[in-house]
């Protein structure tokens, strides 16, 4: 299977970022290691362990502290603080602060009564029911995987880490919160003019119509401040896709000297070095760029043994899941929450890699392990999905979209999609209103 053939284990000194909240302090091991048990188990109390605290890891604790009262949930998360996806391409362009996207993360868990513990997890010992990191190995009785996605680099270069590297540092996709994100934010404030390629990740990817905002907003930065410049965008897709006619008339009526959309342009080969891409749509020069390449299903998922496969036997870069109940095909007490999950449909395929729907179905796991532990028939619940985007910020102006599902007669889930073309700033306020509401509900701000 063509994966990450190693697993990430932090330096011995980042034992120091341990970060246990809600009870009594813990007395450690003299001597930590990765093969200790920390956070012992407190009775009988079911214990939830949950990998990942972004929009869906953290929604899920709350729920799972408010429908198991007695159960023990402790939160996994290797950054210090939250940063939201959501709304991070208006904090490139300073249109909202850092203190909007980027959150403190003890406030919910003293608020809401979950443990919190800063730590990557490394591995995963499923017949043992143990996820490993380097603080020590930690028990549970139930594991929701709720990292996100990961880079697939390889796909453009194997194994030549110089290349990846090289591409990471110089031309960040900042599709993942960390420093990329300040890199890109630099980059796009000391944009001088020339040439910026953008390359689009193939379907399914994060929050598809994400990469036009972008393009977007950093057009509506050129031209602002008049730079000399153009961006030009490489579409693997026939089309733009979603809230095509709104973005397609952004493009055409806002910034027709400054984007270029290229459909069919899927990346064949990349040069980072000489800074040529060649596509199926033509060979592109470019003096600066936004590198995005294949997304997949978080590290974790394939550490811990649970990636698909397709009917070739290769494996599908997502999660082995059962699409209607969140839980690995091969271990019920394993489920899934996010952008890492597996397709649902073959109408569709995955439900939008979006936060609006992480928090949904974090919500939609923690009723059904709360079923569980109750004992009660486990009920299958579909989530909906939102997406405002900015388009114009001078004035600011909006386009969404709308994602509804039900299930059909045979059993099948199907989607039905509303785009809302039209740009107006009343969308705005409707967008703040949402992510407001939606921090509020599990982050406690």
């Amino acid at each position: 299977m063509k994966r990450r053939n190693f697993l990430i284990t932090p330096p011995a000194a980042a034992l120091a970022g341990i970060a246990a909240v809600q009870g009594p302090a813990l007395a450690a091991p003299a001597i930590v290691t990765p093969q200790s048990t920390i956070l012992p188990r407190e009775g009988a109390r079911p214990r939830i362990v949950i990998c990942g605290g972004g929009w869906g890891g953290l929604t899920a604790a709350r729920y799972l502290r408010e429908l198991i009262p007695n159960s023990d949930v402790v939160v996994l998360e290797r950054n210090a603080t939250f940063w939201s996806g959501p709304m991070s391409n208006k904090w490139l362009l300073d249109i909202v602060g850092t203190d909007f996207v980027n959150h403190d993360m003890l406030r919910p868990a003293n608020t809401y009564g979950y443990k919190l513990l800063q730590a990557e997890v490394s591995g995963f010992d499923r017949e043992r029911r143990r996820v490993l990191t380097a603080h020590g190995q930690v028990e549970y009785d139930f594991l929701i995987l709720s990292g996100g996605i990961r880079n697939d680099y390889e796909a453009w270069y194997g194994n030549d880490r110089r290349a990846i590297e090289h591409t990471r540092t110089h031309f960040p996709s900042a599709y993942i919160p960390n420093a990329e994100m300040f890199a890109l934010k630099r980059k796009v404030q000391e944009f001088k003019g020339g040439t910026l390629v953008m390359t689009l990740p193939p379907p399914p990817h994060r929050c598809p119509p994400s990469p036009y905002e972008r393009a977007c907003l950093i057009a509506w930065h050129i031209k602002k401040h008049k730079i000399p410049g153009k961006i030009v965008i490489l579409d693997p897709k026939p089309r733009i896709a979603p809230i095509g006619m709104g973005y397609k008339a952004a493009f055409e009526e806002l910034y027709p000297d400054i984007i270029t959309h290229v459909p069919n342009a899927k990346v064949q080969e990349v040069d980072p070095f000489a800074k040529r891409i060649k596509t199926a749509a033509g060979e592109f020069r470019f003096d600066d760029a936004i590198l995005m390449p294949p997304h997949q299903a978080a590290d974790m998922v394939w550490n811990a043994g649970l990636i698909g496969q397709d009917a070739a036997g290769k494996p599908t870069g997502w999660a082995d899941m059962h699409p209607r109940l969140f839980h690995a095909r091969s271990d019920d007490r394993v489920y899934f929450v996010g952008d890492l999950m597996g397709a649902i449909s073959d109408q569709f395929g995955h439900y939008p890699k979006s936060g609006h729907v992480a928090n949904y179905v974090g919500r939609i796991v923690a009723q059904n392990i709360a079923e569980r532990v109750a004992g009660k028939p486990v009920v299958a619940r579909l989530p909906d999905n939102l997406c405002y985007m900015m388009v114009n910020a001078d004035p600011q102006e909006e386009i969404s979209v709308k994602f509804e599902y039900e299930v059909d007669a045979t059993g099948k889930v199907i989607q039905t999609q509303i785009d809302m073309d039209v740009r107006n700033q009343e969308m705005v306020q409707e967008d703040f209103g949402w992510i407001r509401q939606k921090f509020q509900d599990f982050l406690a701000i």
